[in-house]
């Protein structure tokens, strides 16, 4: 059985699912799918914590479906924009798991990850596998990943 390590970007599978489709993403399918016959050694899922009844919520699915939540708080700026970037903590992660897999799962479109993939395809022995929506993937991650799953129909609530 393979051991695997999922990460989860979840302000960006949060925002490419609603742009693309107007739905939510379904982590019960997505979970039952991605660990099939495989031991999942860890599972952490990235958000912004704005400390609202509704993100509470969220987070306590996520935690009885089997993810480890990692809070980062919620930072509005005087000129109106936010910040809450998980990118360095997710890519600090899963090079300390990628040693340990046989298989690194990232949520997340984002293309700034691509050269994490690209290490871990040239120094560990894990496969990489990306889950995203196709549209709003950028093609750097996409063809750094090992396997690309697009987030469709059947991974949506």
């Amino acid at each position: 059985m393979d051991k695997v390590a999922i990460f989860v970007d979840v302000q960006n599978i949060y925002y490419t699912t609603r742009q693309t489709y107007q739905r939510h993403f379904n982590y019960n399918a997505f979970w039952t799918q991605a660990t099939a016959d495989r031991e999942v050694v860890a599972a952490f899922a990235y958000a912004i914590d704005k400390n609202d009844s509704k993100q509470l919520n969220f987070q306590q699915i996520l935690r009885n479906i089997g993810f480890e939540v990692k809070l980062k708080p919620y930072i509005q700026r005087s000129d109106g924009s936010a910040k809450g970037d998980w990118d360095v903590g997710i890519t600090l992660d899963i090079i300390e798991y990628a040693a340990k897999c046989d298989v690194i799962i990232l949520l997340s479109g984002d293309g700034d990850f691509d050269l994490l993939l690209d290490k871990i395809r040239n120094h560990c022995n894990a496969i990489t596998e990306v889950y995203g929506v196709s549209a709003l993937t950028a093609p750097a991650l996409i063809n750094a990943a090992d396997r690309f799953i697009a987030i469709d129909e059947k991974l949506l609530l």
